[in-house]
């Protein structure tokens, strides 16, 4: 963790710096502000701040003493693993949910007949996925 605290500080400082040359070279060549660069650039860079914030506090939050497996040179992979939850091995849901969620969303950028389709699509995907281990297919006997 405390390398990932270093290198969120790192990007933090980059963007920082890339937004005051950026701002800088505008002001050089048209002698005015070029604003959606100059925010860009400082967002991202308070985007990596607070980034770095957030896990140098959640480090030196819990009881001292406590080290992640991370930081541990004598650690092994199954310290630091842990139950991420029960997802289905061969569902073919996701991928009908991610073209149906691309339909959806080239019906907001071409034309909206295609909402509607992609909307009862989405549902449709979704409720499959939910519900697919009730189907009976992956039922064990």
């Amino acid at each position: 963790m405390k390398a990932n605290i270093a290198i969120m500080w790192i990007i933090a400082a980059f963007f920082f710096v890339c937004s005051a040359v950026y701002t800088y070279w505008a002001i050089i060549d048209t002698q005015e502000i070029e604003w959606v660069g100059t925010i860009t650039f400082a967002l991202a860079g308070a985007m990596g701040a607070m980034i770095a914030a957030y896990l140098w506090w959640s480090v030196m939050r819990p009881v001292k003493g406590h080290v992640y497996p991370e930081d541990r040179l004598d650690a092994e992979i199954d310290d630091g693993d842990p139950e991420l939850g029960h997802f289905a091995p061969w569902s073919w849901w996701p991928i009908a949910l991610a073209a149906a969620i691309s339909l959806f969303v080239l019906g907001i950028a071409v034309s909206t007949f295609m909402l509607p389709l992609g909307l009862v699509l989405i549902v449709i995907t979704m409720v499959g996925w939910v519900f697919e281990y009730y189907r009976g297919n992956f039922v064990q006997r």
